[in-house]
């Protein structure tokens, strides 16, 4: 379920479609909580707040009322999250939905985790090393995870260089200063993990990575202290805002794939992959030299917890799917779905499905029997 070309703004498995203007950080001046992990790979101190003081146990497994409190994290996440809010108290009669500010996705998984609210948007890389107890949560893991619900958008990929430095192809990459986003961002994160690798291990050794914030790598890369850097952001819709300034103020170009990065990227459990036209995607309308863009995928998702209550997560699922062109007015960078199945486009197999979410995709005939429904706690 992870790979497929892209059409303008048709988001299926692992995808997504392009625009110009700034995700998260591109009006506020940070550059990029559009990874929105930005201070959550390490934990982010996600871990606190256990006492629960926002108010909430979180669980609503036993309520008659239908009410979701849903943890968001800054910038485009919780642009998507309002856009939802303002759909379901538009088109729902029975649930409650509220929006509680998280600190990234690995924040949110901590904060579930905690009981601080019953839902939240996370991504499939940060579900996946939860389950596994690899990176931010090989030291201090979380007894429980949430389950998967529907698709949201992606935050796609790729690597781009100022010109001048000879670089072409994703080997030239060996000895040049590379920035993939500032530290913390689950974008980075993601990279990191499709490069490190194999078979572009040797490559990812020899780079010379750079840690800056995102605010000082246009400056940095305008100085030549940056030969490469990753481009990101949600295809048919925007980029985030550094990609932006570094594209308006340098003169930069596509860094051609090899066989063997496409094949961590698409080896890669965490990410989804696929390719987009570049017209369909372009940086502050510059030419980069491609026709197409090849990138690996950050899939953000909306989770819950295993007590959440199955009506509330059957009618959020119904709000998203019969009324996504709601949603879509309010922020376009929320997948397009064509069909039902369209909103399981990022589950795994490793990750199971909330029960609610389960009931609807069955009585929509869109469910997949080779995903896992989830305990209910």
């Amino acid at each position: 379920m992870a790979e497929n070309s892209v059409n303008r703004r048709k988001f299926l498995y692992g995808t997504g479609a392009v625009g110009i203007t700034g995700l998260a950080g591109c009006s506020g001046g940070d550059g990029g909580d559009g990874s929105d992990g930005s201070d959550g790979s390490d934990g982010s101190d996600g871990s606190d707040g256990s006492d629960g003081s926002d108010g909430s146990d979180g669980s609503d497994g036993g309520s008659e009322d239908l009410s979701l409190r849903v943890g968001t994290s800054a910038g485009g996440t919780q642009d998507v999250g309002l856009a939802v809010e303002r759909a379901v108290s538009q088109e729902s009669d029975t649930l409650s939905y509220s929006t509680i500010e998280s600190p990234g996705y690995i924040g949110t998984i901590r904060r579930m985790a905690n009981n601080q609210f019953n839902a939240g948007i996370t991504d499939n890389n940060s579900l996946a090393k939860a389950l596994d107890d690899r990176g931010a949560f090989e030291e201090q893991g979380v007894e429980r995870i949430p389950q998967y619900g529907f698709y949201a958008f992606p935050y796609s990929i790729y690597v781009i260089a100022r010109d001048g430095t000879g670089i072409e192809t994703f080997d030239d990459l060996a000895g040049a200063n590379v920035y993939p986003a500032e530290p913390g961002y689950s974008t980075r994160a993601t990279t990191l993990d499709v490069w490190s690798q194999e078979p572009t291990a040797d490559v990812y050794e020899e780079m010379n990575i750079q840690n800056m914030g995102v605010d000082s790598a246009p400056g940095a890369m305008e100085e030549g202290n940056i030969d490469a850097c990753i481009a990101y952001g949600t295809p048919g819709v925007r980029y985030t805002g550094f990609v932006q300034e570094i594209a308006s103020r340098i003169d930069v170009h596509y860094v051609e794939p090899t066989d063997a990065l496409r094949e961590s990227a698409e080896s890669y459990p965490g990410a989804g992959f696929g390719t987009t036209s570049y017209d369909e995607w372009p940086i502050a309308d510059t030419d980069i030299g491609t026709d197409e863009v090849f990138h690996w995928n950050l899939e953000v998702n909306y989770t819950f917890n295993p007590e959440a209550n199955p009506d509330a997560v059957y009618e959020l699922c119904r709000v998203v799917d019969e009324h996504n062109d709601t949603v879509n007015e309010g922020e376009e960078q929320f997948n397009d779905f064509e069909s039902t199945a369209d909103m399981l486009g990022s589950a795994r197999e490793n990750i199971p499905v909330h029960r609610g979410a389960v009931q609807y995709y069955k009585d929509n005939d869109a469910w997949d029997d080779s995903l896992t429904e989830g305990d209910s706690a």
